[in-house]
């Protein structure tokens, strides 16, 4: 919803907030790859119950995260391989987070929220499941109320304000819910897409039926 919302404006967003970044030949898989190593620090935080200083880091690895593809559209340097490898590192750094959060749970003798950390994990790349394998099939698949933005921050406010549990609470809810309402989206369009090709195979067949009668 977060990035519906901004759409191609962030390009010129990011343009006016941070010139520098288009001032030097920047890697953007390099910085891909710099958010990732930011981002493990912000887990590492999480798992020793340092959640502000690794909020603060969740929110650095997302600055990187987020201007790479703007680097890479301004240098003319995107690629499939640029944007498989974003995805990827996406997924370590959503599993790495909550991953830590559980163990900090766990450790300190708190099963219940251990438990809602790993419900949280699971949903959460039940997510990015659902809208990949659909995404293979249907073309420009969108939907849900909690995208990957939104949980990031979440979990960054979570850890500034001290609101941690709650945070946690509400990504495994709402990532649970956005991966249902993928699949029931995916369903109705992939009927349609079997309705259709149903439609032409008909038709394939009733136009042979004719060929044939007609010789």
């Amino acid at each position: 919803m977060i990035k519906a919302s901004v759409g191609t404006g962030l390009d010129r967003v990011v343009r006016r907030l941070f010139p520098f970044l288009f001032h030097v030949k920047l890697n953007p898989n390099w910085l891909s790859l710099l958010g990732l190593a930011v981002s493990l620090g912000a887990a590492a935080g999480f798992s020793r119950g340092a959640f502000r200083s690794g909020a603060l880091l969740v929110l650095a690895g997302g600055f990187f995260d987020l201007v790479d593809g703007v680097v890479a559209r301004a240098q003319g340097k995107t690629s499939t391989f640029g944007g498989f490898l974003d995805s990827s590192l996406d997924r370590v750094v959503d599993m790495a987070l909550l991953l830590a959060l559980m163990m900090f749970y766990a450790q300190a003798g708190r099963v219940t929220l251990a438990w809602i950390c790993a419900w949280a994990l699971v949903a959460s790349v039940m997510t990015s499941y659902t809208k990949a394998r659909a995404e293979s099939r249907l073309a420009d698949f969108q939907g849900g109320i909690l995208e990957r933005a939104e949980r990031v921050v979440l979990l960054a406010a979570g850890g500034l304000f001290g609101l941690m549990p709650l945070a946690v609470t509400v990504v495994a809810v709402g990532a649970s819910v956005t991966a249902l309402q993928r699949v029931s989206i995916a369903h109705r369009r992939m009927q349609a897409l079997d309705a259709e090709a149903r439609g032409r195979t008909l038709q394939d067949t009733q136009r042979g039926g004719s060929d044939d009668g007609g010789a």
